[in-house]
């Protein structure tokens, strides 16, 4: 894990430098930003950044209009400290394509074990396997998608549910299986997560959104 860059955006030096502790003991290389200007003048500046671990409440630019502009470039995963815990400003990072919403206090093992996972997920990706299904279009290798050879841009985890579904076409999904397939075990929150993101996707797939079915009390099936 050498070779994996973190970049870690607070504005307070104290939470960086556990942050940062707690990833170097995990063999992670740790880049720091201090506010958010400079969290995306070093994103732009420096190649290959595998993970950002990104507060929301910063001086000069915060952690929204951090993500917003890192993902006008990039769909490099994205962890979001917050010291808020209201549904509206989760909601919103989701619409963002943060991958992860962590609330403060939080416990630094529990932050170092979801940036493993997510970069677990982030790799598998890599691997070389188109996945088609009328019209949809899906390189996971290249993490694109297209929709009757037009591309759409989805979030990370956006693509990752959308992966799920494809694989286990015709399959009825609890929320709490895609929970512990897609989120894996280190999420911590409830299914309106989920439906939020079920929702992006339907609507970003536009017709083919409809192959998305809603099982009533249980979850969804993905149906050609």
């Amino acid at each position: 894990m050498d070779d994996l860059k973190i970049l870690v955006v607070d504005d307070e030096s104290r939470m960086r430098k556990l942050v940062k502790d707690f990833l170097i003991k995990n063999n992670y290389s740790v880049i720091e930003a201090a506010d958010g200007e400079q969290a995306v003048d070093i994103f732009m500046s420096t190649r290959e950044i595998s993970l950002i671990i990104l507060d929301v409440m910063m001086p000069k630019l915060d952690g929204y209009g951090v993500a917003e502009e890192i993902r006008r470039v990039s769909d490099v995963p994205i962890i979001m400290l917050t010291a808020k815990s209201d549904e509206k400003d989760e909601l919103r990072g989701f619409e963002l394509g943060i991958d992860e919403y962590i609330t403060k206090p939080f416990s630094p093992k529990i932050l170092v074990a979801r940036v493993g996972a997510v970069l677990r997920r982030s790799e598998s990706a890599d691997k070389e396997e188109i996945l088609t299904a009328d019209g949809i279009e899906m390189n996971i290798s290249a993490h694109q998608v297209k929709v009757d050879g037009k591309a759409i841009e989805l979030s990370y985890k956006e693509f990752e549910l959308l992966n799920y579904f494809l694989v286990n076409r015709g399959v009825a999904l609890s929320r709490e299986k895609i929970l512990n397939n897609v989120w894996n075990y280190d999420y911590f929150g409830d299914a309106r997560t989920i439906d939020t993101h079920v929702k992006k996707l339907r609507s970003k797939l536009g017709d083919k959104g409809e192959h998305i079915k809603t099982i009533w009390g249980m979850g969804y099936k993905f149906e050609v």
